[in-house]
Order: structure tokens, then sequence, then C-alpha cells
């Protein structure tokens, strides 16, 4: 070969020294794959069901009668005036988006581990379909959290969205940013303890009762549980000021929980991307010896 001849290489292989690294080029190149993987969890989901993509509106339909029987019924616990259809349709889309993206997330490796093992290509493509993936049904639910807005603007009893509802998209990918740290966290983690899936598992199932889904935040403001403010506890929760937000701005209701629990919220999610991204660089270099 001639030495003068310029080589033009489509691959480079080389050692990855830095525990905290995103190739961004790489998982821009590898776009059709990730498209490939978002189409494949959106149509495998319902699969070979009877009523398909309507368990997306069915399931929160559902969940919403069950909150006005018990909670709104039986507990008689308030919702600040607002419908309690709408008021809870509200929390429920938020968080469910939330839920999903953390519980498939959390699985990345184990069930993902025959694909990783045979073939190369961005591990955080993974993590990332689940994400945009989960969106298809998100904004599903959206819709129907706009129909049943427009009911009950039509009988006059709607409630009243302000300017904060324009922070909606930057709230969407707050969500999505906590959902993605903590689940490929929680991914690396059971990698080798896979009894935290099981504990994870109720974990968020407490964590949402943990969350002003069911009931307003102004029901805990001054509310104290051996010496502890409870509003401030429920504040750290970083999920909180997101829904808190998104349902003042949209319903009007309550009060604007502030910009300062909010900037918490988006650092806490920068920084738990960055530990998360981190921890998952770490793993994914020896995860098949032990999944």
């Amino acid at each position: 070969m001639n030495p003068t001849t310029e080589e033009n290489w489509t691959t480079v292989i080389k050692p990855r020294n830095k525990l905290f690294e995103v190739n961004l080029k790489e998982i821009w190149d590898y776009r059709d794959l990730l498209s490939l993987f978002v189409k494949r969890d959106i149509i495998t989901q319902y699969k070979q069901t009877i009523l398909g993509p309507l368990w997306f509106i069915i399931q929160p339909a559902l969940t919403v009668i069950m909150y006005m029987v018990v909670f709104g019924g039986i507990a008689g616990i308030p919702t600040d005036g607002v419908p309690q259809p709408l008021f809870y349709l509200g929390g429920i889309c938020m968080w469910q988006y939330f839920a999903d993206c953390l519980n498939k997330t959390s699985n990345t490796f184990v069930a993902n581990s025959g694909i990783f093992g045979k073939v190369y290509f961005p591990r955080l493509i993974m993590p990332l379909s689940n994400t945009i993936s989960n969106l298809v049904r998100f904004g599903i639910q959206v819709g129907l959290f706009v129909v049943v807005y427009i009911f009950y603007a039509i009988k006059g009893t709607a409630a009243c969205p302000n300017w904060y509802l324009l922070l909606f998209p930057i709230l969407v990918v707050m969500m999505a940013g906590l959902a993605l740290g903590f689940g490929i966290i929680i991914s690396s983690m059971t990698t080798k303890y896979r009894d935290l899936t099981i504990l994870f598992t109720f974990v968020v199932q407490l964590w949402m009762y943990a969350t002003p889904i069911v009931y307003p935040l102004s029901q805990v403001r001054g509310k104290e549980m051996l010496g502890i403010n409870v509003y401030n506890v429920m504040c750290i929760n970083p999920v909180t000021p997101v829904i808190e937000t998104f349902k003042y701005g949209a319903l009007g209701a309550g009060e604007f929980i502030g910009w300062g629990w909010l900037a918490y919220s988006f650092g806490f999610m920068v920084l738990l991307l960055a530990l998360g991204i981190l921890i998952f660089n770490r793993v994914q270099k020896s995860f098949m010896d032990t999944v």
C-alpha cells in the first residue's frame, strides 16, 4: 500500500477511559436503530390485544373512576374546587408517564441482555427509546385530559388555566429526565442484586402517595408530623414541584409552588442524570458477567 495514500476510516475503535462520557454523535449515528426500538416498544406493548391502543384511554379512565369513589367519595378529600375527573386525570397523566419510563428503564440491562450480548450499539439507546416511546401514550392521555376539560368548559364548570401552562414542555422534559436518571441507576444496580427489582416496584407504588396526585398539596400546608413540616418534606420529592406546577397552570388550582422549588427539581434532574450516566458507563463494561 502506498504510504502517501490518504485513508478514510468509517469506524474508529478506541479505548474508553472516561467514566463520564456521552458520545452524542454516536447516538445520533444510531438514530435509525433508536427509531426502530421506539416503534417496537409502541407496537409490541398491546400486540395481540382486542382493544389495542384504546387501553391508553381505558386505563386512566378507570383509575379516575376509582379515585372518585375512594378518595373523593369515601375519604372526602377535596380537590381545590376543581371537578374531580379533571383534578385526578391531570395528576394521573403526568405521574403515569414518569412511572412508565421509570419502570421500563430500570429493567434495561436485564430485559435486553440477549441483545447486548450479541451486537454492539450505544447502550443508552435502550433507555432513551423507552422514554420516547412512552411519549405516545402520554400524548394520548393528555388528549383525553383536553377532551374532559372541553366538556367541563361547555358546562361552565371548567378550571382557569394561566400562563404557567406555557411551562408544560419544560415540565415534560423534567419528568423524562428524572425517570431516565433514576431508571438507569436502578438498572445498573439490579444487574448484580436482582431483589432490588421487587423492592423498587414497591417503592414506586408508595412514591405515588408521597406525591400530590390524589390530593392537593395545599392540604398539607402548615401540618407537622413528629415535629417535621410535611409540606417541605413533600416538596423535597423532585416530582412534586413538576406535577404541582402543571396542575396550577392547567387547572388554576391551589397555589404556585415557587420558582425555587422548580429550580431545585431541575438541578436535581441534572445531577441525577450525571450520576446515572457515570454508573451506567461503569456497569455496561462488565454487566454481561453478572446478568
